[in-house]
């Protein structure tokens, strides 16, 4: 997904922020539904993702055939994907399953308070496609276009009977729906979403000096206040910056330094020349 559609999809994810910290996993199970109607309608995808269209227009249409169906949040979520633009049909339907995942895997993430329900569900994650990938059985079982999709379902999940309630949502979706892929390799792709959460529970600091344990606590201190969680701190040392911090939370980046500096100076001179 590129362009466009990869603009409307982080614009949805920042959208769906807001509905992560109280979202059940419910939410997540009603949007693989939705998807599950979605990837059966080309018509449908076409009348959502149709540029010609206005966006309140699908999103009405969307409202006409969930309302009562889903609740209010599934139809919103929904609604706003319509609204939004996008190069190709298929690109809601990929938007909706990356939306529907990040809801299961943000219920993990406040279910044991942060980062220890993400790495639970990484290893849930992991066994699975470690298990499959070691057995052609398995394999040939998963992808058998004979099996019902409740016989795929049963086999996925008495594979993984530990595995949290979240890692079994995302793995029956993935031996039942893997939509083109191998159950394995979506399973992969949600671990990654997974790990890419993980991130924002991590601060890589790198300083010109080593930071001395007062200014570390001092640091993850104002950290913490600043991102309402606590973060694990990760230190390095990098003469390059010649003073001063980078600090780089998931894809955030709080750059202090010197060097950083400097090239403002720079480019600011550059400007005026």
């Amino acid at each position: 997904m590129a362009g466009v559609s990869s603009e409307s999809l982080s614009a949805a994810l920042q959208d769906l922020e807001t509905k992560l910290p109280t979202a059940p996993l419910s939410l997540a199970g009603e949007l693989f539904s939705i998807l599950g109607v979605l990837d059966g309608s080309a018509g449908l995808r076409r009348a959502l993702t149709d540029p010609t269209r206005e966006g309140n227009e699908k999103s009405a249409l969307v409202h006409s055939l969930l309302d009562g169906k889903a609740s209010s949040d599934a139809v919103e979520i929904t609604a706003n994907l319509a609204t939004l633009r996008w190069a190709d049909a298929r690109d809601i339907s990929d938007a909706l399953e990356t939306l529907a995942s990040t809801v299961a895997i943000a219920v993990a993430e406040q279910g044991t308070g942060g980062v220890g329900g993400l790495e639970k569900l990484e290893n849930d994650l992991f066994a699975f496609k470690g298990t499959v990938d070691s057995n052609h059985e398995l394999q040939a079982a998963l992808t058998d276009p004979q099996a019902t999709v409740a016989a795929k379902r049963t086999l996925a999940l008495r594979l993984v009977p530990n595995a949290s309630a979240e890692a079994q949502l995302l793995i029956s979706q993935a031996a039942t729906a893997p939509r083109g892929l191998k159950p394995t390799a979506l399973v992969e792709k949600f671990a990654e979403l997974a790990a890419g959460r993980q991130k924002r529970w991590i601060a890589e600091v790198a300083s010109a000096r080593p930071l001395s344990g007062e200014q570390t606590e001092r640091l993850r201190s104002g950290l913490n206040r600043l991102y309402g969680r606590e973060l694990k701190l990760n230190t390095s040392v990098d003469p390059s910056l010649i003073g001063g911090l980078r600090v780089t939370v998931g894809d955030e980046v709080i750059d202090a330094s010197t060097e950083t500096r400097l090239g403002d100076l720079r480019r600011q001179f550059a400007t005026q020349a």
